[in-house]
């Protein structure tokens, strides 16, 4: 990669520098942090919009703007009561959302810190972070990558972790998908490749339920629009389906999700905030102007044994491998 890709993005107030780095494969091109090893900016060729919400400074990403395009975790979305038990043990977590729950791994959870940008070429960055035992409440020392690659009109997002100590993982990329130019997804179709989707009790805490989507607002397995239904719920993916999900805009383009994690968490931005200050280089957004496709663990797993287990040993390697499509129909 030549030099000039990489680039100075921004100071943090304590003098640390955030990088970006550009990358790029065929028709896309993306644009990445080492703040939260965030996704900033995502290009199609042909298509005039970003694809992704973004800001051009790094101020937002300190705010408001913490989880967007970011790899966030240890554990992604949300444990119960900021607490678990393994193996005999209780830890209790940094509870970060309306002091009750652990949101994204609490409040310096992986995307609100800087990592380290290890390597890079013209289609592909890897970036690395190393967190020690008891950060956030969670236990071991953890040492974990994530890498973009470009390829053609896809990318490619892969996040490796080692623990020291069994301790609960589940990653997550978090973008903001913005598939059209207006602002608004309620004439987006979605399609999801799943039978059941967990219901949340008033806290977004999965109530113990694999509910059946079919006769219920739920139910995507064949596309249908969004219109103003409200969704942040995870739904439990068919094993080996390939894409788990499809959104389609009006224009015809379309998103594709590939993954092997079980589950899938979709958010229809109701409550994202619209820039304090308007960003001359980013479209304004607003509530429900993209759609977050967060491909994880269940949320709450470490307190259900009946969920799929998240527990990663020593000697094991957690890994999410997820694949963002993109085409016109």
């Amino acid at each position: 990669m030549a030099q000039e890709q990489v680039s100075v993005f921004g100071t943090l107030p304590d003098g640390r520098q955030v990088m970006q780095v550009d990358i790029g494969s065929g028709a896309l091109r993306a644009s990445l942090l080492s703040h939260g090893a965030r996704l900033r900016d995502l290009r199609l060729d042909g298509v005039p919009h970003p694809l992704v919400l973004g800001a051009s400074s790094l101020a937002p990403y300190l705010g408001d703007m913490v989880y967007f395009g970011a790899t966030v975790g240890r554990y992604a979305n949300r444990i119960g009561g900021g607490r678990f038990s393994l193996d005999g043990r209780e830890f209790t977590l940094d509870r970060n959302e309306g002091a009750r729950t652990c949101l994204h791994g609490g409040s310096d959870g992986t995307g609100a810190l800087v990592w380290e940008l290890v390597d890079h070429g013209a289609d592909h960055a890897t970036f690395a972070l190393e967190l020690p035992d008891g950060h956030m409440g969670f236990p071991g020392d953890l040492a974990v990558t994530t890498t973009y690659r470009c390829r053609d009109n896809a990318l490619e997002v892969v996040t490796e972790a080692t623990p020291s100590a069994p301790c609960p993982l589940s990653f997550a990329h978090h973008s903001y998908f913005a598939l059209t130019d207006d602002g608004d997804i309620a004439r987006c179709r979605l399609e999801i490749a799943a039978e059941r989707y967990l219901p949340v009790d008033a806290e977004q805490i999965p109530t113990g339920e694999l509910a059946a989507v079919e006769g219920t607002p739920f139910d995507f397995r064949s596309p249908r629009e969004l219109g103003h239904q409200s969704i942040d719920h995870n739904f439990c993916l068919q094993p080996g389906a390939t894409p788990v999900a499809r959104v389609t805009a009006p224009s015809g383009l379309q998103l594709e999700v590939e993954t092997e994690a079980p589950g899938l968490q979709v958010y229809t931005a109701d409550h994202i905030a619209p820039p304090t200050t308007p960003d001359p280089e980013i479209p304004a957004f607003g509530p429900r102007s993209a759609i977050a496709l967060e491909t994880q663990e269940w949320p709450d797993a470490p307190n259900r044994p009946d969920f799929p287990e998240p527990v990663i040993r020593p000697g094991q390697t957690y890994r999410n491998a997820t694949i963002y499509r993109f085409c016109q129909t």
